[in-house]
């Protein structure tokens, strides 16, 4: 037997370093030579060995039903070949094992760009219409192993979210 879900539309805006802040960073290019300073990626990689690798999605679409977390370690991803992509996101209130539903937002990142997702950062994506989408990916050897967890909207509320 099925349930029905009902789709919730999440509006996905450009994301700018003003409007991301609360999830993490983003990272745009600079200046060879430039002295580190924040706004380059903070990142928190000493719980483990860090793992940067390309990892393919293929035909991703704009809807989703799970959200993850990481609590161990910061996220860093962008896309190459300069491919925008979405992700959603909700803030790192850790002593919570839910995301707050009404704190959910959708960005659009644009090709020229990566984000850093802060430590336990929810986050559902990447997603996107290209058909194929290589992604650098910089996180924990063993993240999604030992720190990996999910919420599933579609179990918990029936309900589907799709970014536009």
């Amino acid at each position: 037997m099925s349930m029905s879900s009902v789709v919730q539309q999440l509006r996905a805006e450009w994301i700018t370093s003003e409007n991301f802040q609360r999830y993490g960073q983003v990272i745009f290019a600079s200046a060879d030579g430039k002295v580190f300073d924040g706004e380059d990626a903070q990142l928190n990689l000493q719980n483990g060995t860090p793992r940067f690798y390309i990892m393919r999605l293929n035909k991703r679409g704009t809807r989703f039903h799970k959200i993850t977390r990481h609590l161990q370690c910061t996220q860093c991803l962008g896309s190459l070949e300069g491919k925008d992509w979405l992700i959603a996101v909700c803030p790192p209130y850790n002593d919570l094992d839910t995301p707050v539903l009404a704190e959910m937002a959708a960005f659009r990142i644009p090709g020229n760009c990566f984000i850093k997702l802060n430590e336990g950062t929810w986050h559902a994506g990447p997603y996107f219409d290209h058909d194929v989408v290589d992604f650098y990916n910089l996180e924990l050897a063993d993240t999604n192993v030992v720190d990996h967890f999910t919420h599933d909207f579609l179990k918990s509320q029936q309900l589907e979210f799709e970014m536009v």
